[in-house]
């Protein structure tokens, strides 16, 4: 995996507690594990980016984080994910949430003009609210689950590959 890529834009925890909005978090933050690149934490960490990808509302990355530190998933990777929404991203994404939603819920798919606004949030999303949000929860499991198990597999893969690049190394050193 790319591990050297990951540290490089990984931001350095002993700065971070110099910033004084992160102290809501506490000293969990700050704990080694949180910021190790590991199979595992990793795994997690894409698990818990994908997810919180799709809540249709605010302060994902808060969600983010406060996911990361409870599970001791890697944090900069898991708010990173969370920037996959974006505001060319949103509309198709939250769509086809809605759509989805409404084909399990067995609705009738309406008009759906995301904007976004307060009047839009206070009207808007009445109408819609409930199959966006089973739409999203659905999706973000599905993404959740699916990223989880890929970098499980991409990893070992990975290091399987390296294990016997390593042998072969090994055996036309010795012949």
């Amino acid at each position: 995996m790319p591990k050297a890529f990951f540290k490089k834009y990984s931001p350095n925890p002993k700065q971070l507690k110099k910033n004084k909005a992160l102290n809501i978090l506490g000293g969990h933050l700050y704990r080694e594990s949180l910021w190790h690149l590991n199979r595992h934490s990793v795994a997690k960490a894409f698990a818990i980016g994908l997810f919180c990808t799709w809540l249709p509302f605010p302060f994902q990355t808060v969600i983010a984080a406060s996911l990361a530190v409870y599970f001791c998933a890697h944090i900069p990777l898991s708010v990173a994910l969370v920037f996959v929404t974006n505001p060319i991203t949103i509309p198709p994404m939250f769509y086809f949430a809605y759509w989805l939603g409404n084909k399990i819920l067995l609705r009738e798919v309406g008009d759906f003009n995301l904007e976004l606004s307060w009047e839009w949030f206070t009207t808007g999303l009445l109408q819609v609210w409930q199959p966006l949000l089973f739409g999203s929860l659905i999706l973000g499991i599905i993404s959740s689950v699916l990223g989880y198990i890929t970098i499980q597999l991409l990893w070992r893969y990975n290091i399987k590959r390296r294990w016997a690049e390593r042998k072969a190394r090994r055996r036309l050193g010795k012949n």
